[in-house]
C-alpha cells in the first residue's frame, strides 16, 4: 500500500509518516522547500515537490497512491480557498481511495460538559473557515469516495505543538507562563504519536465518518500551565491573563485556548480499534525540551 500525505515535514506529518512506515506502508510525502524533502526523505518517505497551491501535483501524485491523509494548510492569506482546492485535487486524483482530511475539535466551541462528535459547531473565529470545507469534502460519500475527517485535540508530546510555541517559549522569555483567565477551562489532550496512528486507522473507516482525536485527557488548564512552567525553567509561576490581553500577544488563536472543551474520544475506539497509550499529558507536558 503506498499512502500521499500532505503537511508531511509537519509536526503531526512527522509522526504519521513514522507511524504509516511502522505499518509496513510506503509513503509519498508533498514537499515544497529542499529542507521538508530531507525531513520526509530521513523519515522514509519519498518526496513530490510542490506546495498545497500546485492543484495539478497534488491530483497526480493522489491519482498515484491508494489512499490520501491531507494534513498540510497554509495559513497565508486565502487558507480556505487553498484548503478547498487541495481537498478537491487531492480528491479527485485518489477516486475511489480512502481520503483522510484534517479538522480540529475546536470547531464545537465550548461544550458542555464531555461530548462526541455529535456536539452541536460553534466555532472561533480562527477555525471557522472549517466548516463548509468539510462539509464539501464529507459530501464525496455520496458519489463513491471515501472521506473521512479526522479532528484532532490539542495535540501535545515530543516537545512540540501549540502549547509549545504559545506558552512554554514566551514563558522562557518573561519568567512565567501565561494563563488565560482563571485556568478552569479545559482542554482535550492527545499525544502526538497517538493521533498519529489514528491517522493510520482511519484509511479503513467507513465513507463520511468523523473522528475527534482525543485521548480522553480533558485537563484544567491551571494544571497545563503549571506542567508548562517546568518545561518552561520557570516552576509554578504562571501569568494569569485576560481573555483580551491574550488575544494582543497571541492573535485570535488565544480564543480557542480559552474554550471548555472535553471530548471522550469512544467512537474511534469503539470503530477503529485506536487504542492511545500515552496518557500522562502533565509529565510530558512538564518535561523540559532535551
Amino acid at each position: 500500500m503506498q499512502i500521499f500525505i500532505t503537511g508531511g515535514s509537519g509536526y503531526i506529518g512527522r509522526a504519521t509518516i513514522r507511524a504509516l512506515t511502522a505499518h509496513g506502508i510506503a509513503v509519498t510525502a508533498l514537499a515544497r522547500s529542499e529542507h521538508a524533502a530531507r525531513t520526509v526523505s530521513d523519515l522514509g518517505a519519498t518526496p513530490v515537490t510542490g506546495a498545497l497551491t500546485d492543484t495539478d501535483v497534488l491530483r497526480e501524485a493522489a491519482g498515484r497512491a491508494d489512499g490520501v491523509i491531507h494534513l498540510g494548510v497554509d495559513y497565508a492569506e486565502g487558507t480556505a480557498d487553498v484548503d478547498r482546492a487541495a481537498a478537491q485535487a487531492l480528491q479527485d486524483g485518489v477516486g475511489t481511495g480512502p481520503y483522510v482530511h484534517t479538522g480540529g475539535v475546536w470547531v464545537y466551541g465550548d461544550t458542555d460538559g464531555v461530548v462526541d462528535e455529535d456536539a452541536p459547531l460553534s466555532p472561533p473565529r480562527i477555525t471557522a473557515w472549517r466548516l463548509e470545507n468539510e462539509k464539501r469534502v464529507l459530501a464525496r460519500s455520496g458519489t463513491g469516495g471515501r472521506p473521512v475527517v479526522v479532528m484532532p485535540g490539542l495535540v501535545y508530546g515530543r516537545s512540540g505543538g501549540l502549547a509549545q510555541a504559545f506558552f512554554v517559549e514566551p514563558g522562557r522569555t518573561a519568567g512565567a507562563v501565561p494563563c488565560i483567565g482563571d485556568g478552569s477551562n479545559h482542554w482535550a489532550l492527545v499525544h502526538v504519536d497517538d493521533i498519529a496512528e489514528l491517522y493510520v486507522l482511519a484509511l479503513n473507516a467507513p465513507a463520511g465518518s468523523v473522528y475527534a482525536g482525543v485521548s480522553g485527557q480533558n485537563l484544567p488548564l491551571a494544571d497545563i500551565t503549571q506542567a508548562l512552567s517546568h518545561a518552561a525553567g520557570c516552576p509554578g509561576r504562571t501569568d494569569s491573563l485576560t481573555l483580551d490581553e491574550a488575544v494582543r500577544q497571541m492573535g485570535p488563536i488565544a480564543e480557542a485556548f480559552a474554550l471548555d472543551q472535553q471530548f471522550s474520544g469512544a467512537r474511534a475506539r469503539r470503530e477503529l480499534g485506536w487504542t492511545p497509550t500515552r496518557l500522562d499529558a502533565l509529565a510530558e507536558l512538564g518535561r523540559p525540551a532535551a
